[in-house]
């Protein structure tokens, strides 16, 4: 019998260099796009929070219109509180501030809810504000609202441009 010398196969332990470079690229890749994708989706959830804030808001002032007779003039600056019959919306207490929203205003004779944004929304919208205003329709229970910012960049304007 003769003997043979087996050759023995070497067995892979471990990932090569470049499958490591491949997998490392590829995160990076990944990286780039979901990163700021993430933080578009972060502040239109932001904003998305300062339109449920402002919606009793919307109310009381439409509550006031139809109460005055489809007329907001009388509306006197800032009287969240006061009596309808007073130039105020009659709510129990002034709006406070939020994580998105630093402070709020309400304009007398046009019931415009003007609403300074605080600085954690993101760069496009840090300090700056969105005023919501009434359009009462003479002879109609229906109140539209217009939406203005003094926002200019996206994401935050192209989330605003969907509330109107």
């Amino acid at each position: 019998m003769k003997k043979t010398q087996m050759g023995f196969k070497r067995v892979q332990k471990g990932f090569t260099l470049i499958e490591l470079m491949i997998v490392v690229a590829i995160i990076g890749i990944l990286a780039a796009i979901a990163i700021p994708q993430y933080q578009d989706y972060t502040i239109r959830a932001r904003l998305a929070k300062v339109t449920v804030a402002v919606e009793p808001l919307k109310t009381a002032v439409a509550e006031y219109v139809q109460f005055n007779g489809g007329n907001p003039a009388a509306i006197t600056a800032s009287n969240w509180t006061g009596a309808q019959t007073a130039g105020g919306l009659g709510l129990t207490a002034a709006p406070t501030a939020t994580n998105e929203i630093a402070s709020y205003a309400l304009t007398a004779a046009t019931g415009a809810i003007v609403v300074t944004l605080a600085n954690t929304i993101g760069t496009c919208g840090n300090g700056k504000t969105i005023t919501f205003t009434p359009a009462p329709n003479a002879g109609s229970n229906v109140m539209t609202w217009t939406v203005t910012t003094n926002a200019t960049a996206a994401p935050c304007t192209t989330e605003i441009a969907k509330w109107v």
